[in-house]
């Protein structure tokens, strides 16, 4: 059964809350862009296709109140999560409408659609990888959720499994909000892919042991020289997979590409509360007076990846350059 993470619904912006997920599948409805702004920052939505498409859907909700002004909405929004790239794109592209007087609900909308149909290609693109390599190992959720459908790491599994491929997917759980054993997992479940969900330090294991063919993850934002910002602990994974020769795929759609930003170290990276890491679903873990830090993404050298699974297929690192410099898109 296919996965919407997010729609227009009469004048508001539906999503479902993936905080509550597996648990409870409950729509939230939002009618404004401070709403739009909370629920990307307290992660009610969440995945860097999924936040540009529902700031861009904000965006035309501050046009239509009569009372925001274009700079003002926009700034709300880019504040809530400095990583990912598609955020800033999708408020951008809603933004230039709104400025020029055009339709902002029919920008948010096309965005939608591009977002959705490139995930799709993406999909298209990457399933002849995993024909072969049928144990597969992905971090964090870059599924439909993440996504609005399809997915983006996802998304040449889906389409793989649909042309025959036997497919066993090792999930991490990807701490400390558990993406992997509460979102990917639920999602797989729903379309019959078969899955263990696995500690995420179990991870070498299975790559040094030969129980895993390929990795791949998505993205939250890719320099123009391949290194790209993902959920914390892709980094680790994929320094693993290149000591044990398992190929480390990329996967996003173009709006996660950032040719403004020479490399990983130009990428900021957001630190959220100590909190999700000190508590498990809202139960105290560590010691009453313990600290955390919580990094929520990592940055991993390109030299780490095999190839970006893009709409317009594989592309490796070193020509990711002169594709980049190729495609226009808001900055």
């Amino acid at each position: 059964m296919r996965v919407r993470a997010l729609w227009w619904d009469d004048g508001r912006l539906a999503l479902l809350d993936q905080r509550l997920l597996p648990g409870r599948e409950v729509v939230r409805r939002l009618r404004s862009v401070g709403e739009v702004a909370k629920a990307i920052r307290t992660m009610q939505v969440r995945g860097a296709p999924a936040i540009g498409v529902a700031a861009a859907f904000g965006m035309a909700l501050a046009a239509a109140d009569g009372r925001s002004r274009p700079e003002t909405a926009a700034k709300q929004l880019r504040a809530t999560r400095p990583t990912a790239y598609d955020l800033f794109v999708g408020v951008e592209t809603v933004r230039a409408a709104w400025v020029g007087g055009d339709d902002t609900l029919g920008a948010a909308t096309a965005y939608k659609d591009r977002i959705v149909e490139e995930c799709r290609q993406i999909g298209l693109a990457g399933a002849d990888l995993f024909r072969t390599r049928t144990n597969v190992l992905t971090h964090c959720n870059a599924g439909a959720l993440a996504t609005v459908e399809w997915g983006t790491a996802l998304a040449p599994l889906r389409v793989a499994m649909e042309r025959g491929a036997k497919l066993f997917v090792y999930v991490d759980e990807t701490r400390p909000l558990l993406q992997g054993s509460r979102l990917t997992a639920w999602e797989l479940g729903r379309e019959r892919i078969p899955y263990a969900v696995i500690a995420d330090n179990a991870a070498g294991h299975f790559l040094q042991s030969g129980n895993v063919d390929a990795v791949i993850v998505g993205a939250d934002r890719i320099a123009r020289n391949g290194d790209f910002a993902n959920k914390i602990g892709t980094y680790e994974k994929a320094v693993v997979a290149k000591e044990n020769g398992v190929p480390f795929y990329v996967a996003a759609p173009w709006s996660t590409f950032d040719g403004s930003k020479v490399s990983g170290r130009a990428i900021p990276v957001e630190e959220r509360s100590a909190d999700e890491v000190l508590e498990v679903a809202g139960h105290r873990t560590a010691p009453a007076r313990a600290n955390a830090r919580n990094p929520a993404f990592d940055v991993t050298p390109a030299r780490f990846v095999t190839a970006f699974v893009t709409p317009d297929g594989l592309i490796p690192p070193g020509k990711l350059a002169a594709r980049l410099s190729r495609t226009r898109r808001p900055e």
